[in-house]
């Protein structure tokens, strides 16, 4: 009967360890902060809405994984931290080109932001100043069922570098 116990008292510890957890409670954020200001981030490129997918993606980030409260602008009343990004670099590098008309077939987007966490006091909590991400995307060849895949292609990226910005945030502390 003894060993019987011991085994379920150590399965029941290795389950306890797994990593698993519910929403919101793996943050390692400082204790005071409950509230996180998400502004648009800045962009110094060209595209259009590259900052906006990247924000909105940050914010879903945030609000699924932390129990803060994250607002998406500047609030007169300061929050207890800011989470400011800038899109410095978005570059679009063809792969492959089609040999019949010469024309590139896929690209490789890659994109660098910088990113600062400040608390109301201005003190700095993390930064990361070359947040870099890359995606590949196809262009179709057949103009009657052309679809613009950069903007998907952005999205993805957008959503893994919230996954990758959020979680490096959270275990720095």
């Amino acid at each position: 009967m003894r060993p019987v116990a011991i085994l379920a008292c150590l399965l029941m510890l290795s389950a306890a360890g797994c990593g698993y957890h519910t929403a919101g409670s793996a943050t390692h954020l400082p204790p005071d902060i409950g509230t996180i200001d998400v502004p648009i981030f800045q962009t110094d490129v060209v595209n259009y809405h590259t900052e906006v997918a990247f924000t909105d993606a940050v914010v879903r980030q945030l609000t699924g994984r932390t129990k803060d409260r994250v607002t998406e602008s500047d609030r007169p009343r300061p929050a207890d931290a800011t989470l400011r990004g800038t899109i410095l670099t978005e570059m679009y590098t063809p792969l492959t080109y089609n040999a019949q008309n010469g024309q590139s077939s896929s690209y490789l987007i890659t994109i660098t932001a910088s990113v600062v966490l400040t608390d109301a006091a201005g003190k700095v909590l993390y930064r990361n100043d070359h947040f870099r991400f890359h995606s590949q995307y196809q262009e179709t060849a057949d103009l009657s069922s052309f679809v613009q895949e950069d903007s998907p292609a952005v999205q993805r990226m957008a959503r893994d570098f919230a996954q990758s910005l959020v979680s490096d945030l959270l275990e720095s502390f």
